[in-house]
């Protein structure tokens, strides 16, 4: 019997453990056996390592990979584009299933919200054969309705994984908010959601882009990426401090968008205050329970904010990013993110490296 190594969350904020499943062979119609080949660690997994978001413990978190097909169960003949499929294909897939059936998937087609969605890395308990759905592991067994991706040729697996499930959450949020041509936009945060959102705001013919954050050498990635300005948090200790910086740099009435990417609550009042006048604010990064903010929601209505939130993304939006990344200066940019490697028997040093901020984006390399 064929055994797959994986690095397991057993109780949030411990460390993880290193354990072995069975590799179940016998495919049912519609799976898919894939090789491991890079995980990326997403700010969302050091979330819920410390128990930001309640998920059914043991499981195997990474919902963020690529990998080589290994097995093709009965009637999976092609991928989500309609590409042929077969054993050897180097894939990505979309970390989430939604049912299709339920109110918000058929009435109100919001599938984000699904009433049975289930993400790979996040909503499996290990313990429950067959075990291997995430990415944190050599192997893992897609689910049948999996939305699979075949990845050119010329697309290395550094720029798909360096790119995350960041660009796919940042295409269905500008998406939503909309980038008018011309826009002066703000990005709160440099982490890899921030650089996303900078990515595709430029995409979206915005004529500045401004990103607040830190560390530094994450402003330098920034900068690299295009942002025609960055405001550092060491500089400017004060939401006051920033708001000045950011003005200076977009007009004294402030950005037309404002995209909230850095997943701590506090990012969100100063937002609004980084916003134009009837201008857009979008909540991107808040994907766990970070904890509660006090705001003044007179501040929304005496500015005329458009205030929207967006929730993860659709199969729709990987095909987005890798169309995005077929393009030789955002695949080379988001590959260049891949900064730190790690074995799987390193993933907790991995966890603790994003933690940090030290990374661009960090991966295990099973």
């Amino acid at each position: 019997m064929l055994n797959s190594k994986v690095a397991v969350l057993t109780a949030y904020n411990a460390p993880l453990e290193m354990r072995e499943y069975p590799v179940d062979e016998d495919l049912k119609p519609g799976e898919a056996l894939a090789r491991v080949e890079m995980a990326g660690i997403c700010g969302t997994d050091v979330h819920l390592w410390k128990g930001e978001l309640p998920i059914p413990l043991p499981v195997i978190l990474g919902h963020e990979s690529a990998g080589r097909i290994v097995k093709l169960g009965a009637g999976l003949e092609r991928d989500w584009t309609g590409q042929p499929l077969a054993v050897g294909d180097r894939v990505v897939w979309a970390s989430s299933l939604v049912c299709g059936e339920c109110y918000y998937c058929r009435i109100k087609r919001t599938p984000t919200r699904c009433l049975k969605r289930k993400a790979y890395g996040i909503s499996y308990c290990c313990n429950e054969a067959p075990h291997l759905r995430g990415g944190y592991s050599e192997w893992i067994l897609l689910r049948a309705g999996s939305s699979i991706f075949k990845l050119p040729q010329a697309l290395p697996t550094e720029a798909i994984v360096g790119a995350g499930c960041a660009l796919n959450t940042a295409l269905q949020g500008v998406e939503r908010i909309g980038i008018e041509m011309g826009d002066n936009v703000v990005v709160q945060g440099a982490g890899p959601v921030g650089l996303a959102a900078l990515a595709v705001a430029l995409e979206h013919g915005a004529a500045k882009v401004v990103v607040v954050g830190g560390p530094e050498h994450r402003l330098k990635m920034a900068l690299e990426f295009g942002a025609h300005g960055v405001v550092s948090l060491d500089e400017h200790k004060t939401a006051e401090a920033r708001l000045a910086a950011v003005r200076a740099q977009v007009g004294e009435y402030g950005a037309d968008v404002v995209l909230e990417c850095v997943g701590h609550p506090s990012a969100v009042p100063e937002g609004f205050e980084l916003c134009r006048d009837g201008g857009k604010y979008l909540v991107l990064g808040q994907y766990a329970n970070a904890g509660n903010v006090e705001f003044n929601p007179h501040v929304i209505t005496k500015k005329q904010l458009t205030v929207m939130g967006s929730w993860a993304f659709e199969p729709r939006h990987v095909l987005g990013a890798i169309e995005m990344l077929t393009r030789s200066h955002w695949k080379d940019l988001f590959a260049k993110q891949v900064t730190h490697r790690f074995s799987l028997d390193q993933a907790n040093e991995a966890l603790q490296t994003v933690r940090r901020l030290e990374a661009g984006k960090a991966v295990i390399v099973p």
